[in-house]
């Protein structure tokens, strides 16, 4: 069984409008907000930075264009550009920059079709076009600048009738040729594969690409195999894939709230073993050596054709094992909690012996061997129910209270890591309560709370505009040496409120 770090020292705490801190840490502030004026749409999603002429490029999935925006002042943001890309496919879904050339992953309007990743040059004008695999939903340049890589996700159609293989695309930007990395073939045995009469390739929804620091090795999360894929970037092939395990929610330091209809903040132990699920992941490098860090959301399979869900409530729980079930069943107890029908019954008796949760609703440090070296147990939720309590597990407003503590909790989305005066600090966004979490990982086997900074106004309307950063999806983070004013900052993007915000970090 694994070992989870306990979060200690949360003693000195401080509250102004926009963050939330432990003494002598760091912080964020928002010092300037760019707004499309589009909600609900992702118009905001996936950022990068342009330090020659201090702009963002944000993806804006509503449009299908590419807005750059002028930070040179970072109070005040103002669109530089928009760039279609409806030649090029249905939906941008990422952005990165290295250097003089912007890479778009676009993909196609048909579920079956192949994507592409579009380059451009700074002002927005095309320098050359790539064919992707189906679905490119995550795109980075490798650190030296050599190569773009994109996660592929594959996804079915709606009534799960047309099921493409996942993949991953490897771009020469020396020549702009294309290797498509594909799973056939590739050793499943131990991975949790279970679509609908699906081959491991089908399988497989690649969803986010970190690479190591010699930009030799990939590191893709497949998020709903709880896996993680490693790609040899020279060679072009899958090396490995790594089974991430569950968390155990028996163990005090992993206790959540797993009901919306309790009424309250009610942190308790719960029977379950919980998958990562992981979203976002960052590589960085310590002495030598690789660290992972992965925003564990929990993302499942829900089609029309296919669902893997069901509530702790509607499961056939064995007697044995569960004595008590007909209480852990309650709604105010354990019985809203959302799972996976797909394992659990482990003697093949048609009832479950484990009950499998979604999501970790933490972030973890894992080695390149994907073995954990530290996760925030439950401080997600422990940090916001002491500093935030109205906006507890909600879906960032106070008026959804408690909503999602039968789904994915605080539901950690993206993350990045930046290094400040010698010191590794990692930011974690909440896609759903909102905010980011800052982490001091300089010692990845005993990361620091450093401080939340959330820039949500509860009162606030989404359709006016009034509330704030909600849905917080695409991080960014930028040195003192390249920010546009001297300081580090971070920038976030917000899908369902169309906005991008700059924190200043001090």
């Amino acid at each position: 069984m694994k070992r989870f770090a306990l979060l200690v020292g949360l003693v000195v705490l401080c509250l102004n409008a926009s963050a939330i801190f432990a003494q002598d840490s760091l912080t964020l502030t928002p010092i300037g907000t760019y707004a499309t004026g589009l909600i609900y749409e992702g118009a905001a999603e996936i950022n990068a930075y342009d330090e020659m002429n201090k702009r963002l490029a944000v993806v804006n999935a509503q449009s299908n264009s590419l807005d750059l925006i002028d930070i040179t002042d970072p109070t005040t943001p103002t669109l530089y550009k928009s760039v279609s890309l409806n030649d090029f496919g249905g939906t941008a879904n990422s952005v990165t920059i290295h250097g003089e050339l912007i890479a778009v992953a676009v993909a196609s309007e048909a579920v079956d079709a192949a994507g592409a990743i579009v380059f451009l040059n700074l002002e927005g004008e095309l320098v050359n076009s790539v064919e992707a695999g189906v679905l490119p939903d995550m795109v980075t340049f490798t650190p030296d600048g050599s190569k773009v890589v994109s996660a592929n996700e594959g996804e079915p159609s709606d009534d799960y009738t047309v099921d493409p293989v996942g993949s991953v695309t490897i771009v020469d930007v020396a020549t702009f040729t294309a290797t498509q990395v594909s799973f056939e073939g590739v050793d499943a045995e131990g991975i949790r594969v279970y679509g609908p009469n699906a081959t491991f390739a089908q399988d497989v929804e690649p969803e986010y690409v970190a690479v190591s620091a010699d930009s030799m090795t990939a590191y893709v999360t497949l998020q709903e195999n709880n896996a993680l894929a490693v790609v040899d970037l020279a060679q072009g092939v899958v090396v490995d894939v790594l089974d991430l395990g569950a968390k155990d929610y028996s163990l005090e330091a992993n206790a959540i709230d797993a009901s919306d209809k309790d009424g309250a903040i009610n942190l308790q132990t719960w029977p379950v073993m919980s998958l990562y699920l992981p979203d976002a992941i960052a590589a960085y490098e310590v002495n030598g050596e690789t660290y992972l860090i992965t925003a564990n959301e929990g993302d499942a399979r829900d089609y029309d054709g296919y669902s893997e869900e069901a509530r702790v409530a509607d499961l056939v729980l064995d007697a044995t094992v569960f004595p008590n079930a007909a209480e852990l069943q309650a709604e105010d107890q354990l019985g809203r909690l959302k799972t996976t029908t797909t394992m659990g019954d482990t003697d093949a008796d048609g009832d479950h012996d484990v009950i499998y949760g979604f999501g970790a609703r933490s972030f973890t440090i894992w080695n390149t061997a994907g073995e954990v070296v530290f996760d925030s147990a439950n401080a997600f939720e422990t940090i916001t129910a002491e500093l935030v309590p109205a906006s507890f597990n909600s879906d960032g407003s106070n008026e959804s209270f408690d909503a999602r503590s039968d789904d994915k909790g605080a539901e950690p989305e993206g993350v990045v890591v930046g290094e400040i005066n010698g010191k590794f600090y990692a930011f974690i966004c909440l896609e759903r309560t909102g905010g980011v979490m800052v982490y001091d990982v300089t010692d990845p086997t005993a990361p620091v709370f450093q401080s939340y900074a959330n820039n949500i106004t509860p009162e606030g309307s989404v359709e006016a505009g009034t509330a704030g950063d909600i849905g917080p999806e695409g991080l960014k983070f930028i040195s003192a040496e390249k920010s546009p004013n001297g300081m580090p900052l971070l920038i976030v993007s917000n899908e369902v409120s169309g906005t991008t915000t700059i924190y200043e970090i001090k």
